[in-house]
């Protein structure tokens, strides 16, 4: 009997705390190389998210703030967590020429909000992770893996979301 996994998972998250435990719970499988690519509109929970994946990586959420203005940001934790926000990049030599490729290529984490603006670019290795306002406070969240470090990743997020509900 072989088991298929999954490589793309939607979960229905109905109040912050739940984006925050997944975010968390992402943070505690991620592995190194592993590129995030997140989708969503404005005031979907991308950044939210990504803090509570860094405390899963062992970093102070506090210490994670949004990249819009400084379009990178740099963290030390279990793993090297590199934050990148797109918004306001003119185009993705822009992206490029912040060393994006060196990041997405390193042993760290890399989390990309507005991914879709730079999707050519991106490796085919990625989460890509979509978020869907479907309420004031709840999201539909689609995450799909591109490659194996991504699907490892993911395999073992839904073996721990599998768990906790068990």
């Amino acid at each position: 009997m072989t088991t298929e996994t999954p490589s793309e998972i939607t979960i229905e998250l109905n109040n912050e705390i739940r984006t925050q435990q997944l975010g968390r719970a992402l943070g505690a499988v991620a592995q190194p190389g592993l590129v995030v690519a997140l989708v969503g509109n404005l005031g979907a929970g991308k950044t939210r998210f990504v803090q509570a994946a860094a405390e899963g990586l062992d970093i102070p959420r506090e210490a994670v703030n949004s990249p819009t203005f400084v379009l990178i940001h740099e963290y030390e934790g279990r793993l090297p967590v590199y934050h990148f926000d797109t918004y306001r990049l003119g185009d993705i030599d822009e992206f490029l020429e912040l060393g994006a490729d060196e990041y997405m290529s390193g042993d760290g984490v890399c989390f990309i909000e507005w991914a879709d603006r730079m999707e050519e670019v991106l490796p085919r290795d990625r989460l890509s992770i979509a978020f869907e306002i479907t309420g004031e406070l709840t999201r539909r969240v689609t995450l799909a893996s591109g490659g194996r470090v991504s699907q490892s990743v993911l395999n073992a997020l839904d073996q721990h979301r599998s768990e906790s509900q068990s």
